[in-house]
């Protein structure tokens, strides 16, 4: 997978053109409800500074937050102590995000999955829609039963537009196809509960799906075991999860998180940085589908030229991914 360019969509960005040199660079992340470990989103963040660490040799100082109060404390006691560039992870860290870059201006900001609207934050998106939709292809192509289920864990747009992207997908192969629906909780708590995704798991197999897709964070675990347990199948998300149940796992709908943080910190290290929104999806490799040794004998050669057709399509745009509208 080539890497996604980075494109912001501003008129007239804000660059901060000063490089950093090494000894004095001192990047800092701020990993959201989930933790650093829960083998999806937050996970896939600390891919990007893995990596960038590799590449570097510069450490990135680290925090994961336990509960809301400390997402601005942690910003600011990381901006008092000279980090040059802080990534926060996750659309509920916005409020803080904003608050702490107004008052260290000179500070660069980035978050992602969501927007803040100041001239030294950059806000990263995804069209998860997107890989969404080609996901939900895969599953109507694979089930047996016509009958598939979602799972997702905060209850908020950016889920409900996996849910939407899923379902339209489903139905694009086979419009009779139905989707079951659940969403684990209202609060943070819904990343982190793996019992409740197995057990929403469960009752979506006992209604006749046999493939279920997760977009739920540490929560999937349970959802992605469930389906296991079960005989059936399930669909990953944000990283590459075929790993986690060889031959149990469809495909997973990845989004390039990593790269993401990587880009924002390797750019502002190398004082190449621009403020502003930026949106990522297929075109940009930004999202897409995992095929790999360990999901390859699930998903057949007709199966993989009726995905990739699609992707060209939505690429092109001849096939149009519908937006998620808040009701």
């Amino acid at each position: 997978m080539k890497l996604p360019r980075f494109v912001s969509i501003l008129v007239a960005p804000v660059v901060f053109s000063t490089a950093v040199f090494a000894a004095d660079f001192a990047p800092a992340i701020i990993y959201d409800m989930g933790g650093k470990f829960d083998k999806s989103f937050n996970q896939s963040a600390s891919d990007g500074t893995v990596r960038f660490k590799k590449e570097t040799g510069i450490e990135v100082r680290e925090f994961e937050v336990t509960n809301a109060a400390q997402r601005e404390q942690a910003m600011t006691r990381f901006a008092q102590r000279g980090s040059q560039v802080i990534v926060a992870i996750g659309f509920s860290q916005a409020s803080a995000v904003e608050a702490a870059a107004k008052k260290f201006p000179n500070v660069k900001f980035a978050i992602i999955d969501g927007t803040v609207n100041l001239p030294n934050v950059q806000s990263i998106n995804f069209r998860e829609q997107e890989s969404s939709f080609l996901c939900g292809m895969a599953a109507a192509l694979a089930s047996k039963t016509g009958k598939l289920g979602f799972v997702g864990g905060m209850d908020i747009p950016l889920i409900r537009k996996f849910a939407q992207g899923y379902t339209d997908g489903a139905k694009f192969v086979n419009p009779q196809a139905e989707v079951f629906q659940n969403m684990t909780g209202t609060t943070a708590a819904a990343w982190n509960d793996p019992t409740k995704g197995g057990e929403l798991a469960k009752s979506q197999i006992g209604r006749g799906a046999d493939v279920i897709f997760h977009a739920s964070g540490n929560t999937g675990g349970g959802v992605m075991q469930a389906a296991k347990d079960a005989g059936k199948l399930s669909i990953g998300c944000d990283a590459n999860q075929n790993y986690l149940h060889p031959g149990s796992v469809l495909t997973s709908a990845v989004k390039r998180v990593d790269v993401a943080v990587y880009q924002t910190i390797m750019d502002a290290k190398n004082g190449t940085w621009k403020g502003g929104p930026i949106v990522l999806g297929l075109a940009e490799d930004g999202v897409g589908y995992s095929l790999d040794e360990h999901n390859r004998t699930l998903i057949t050669p007709a199966m993989e030229a009726t995905l990739a057709t699609a992707k060209a399509d939505i690429i092109s745009g001849k096939l149009k991914v519908a937006e998620y509208k808040v009701q």
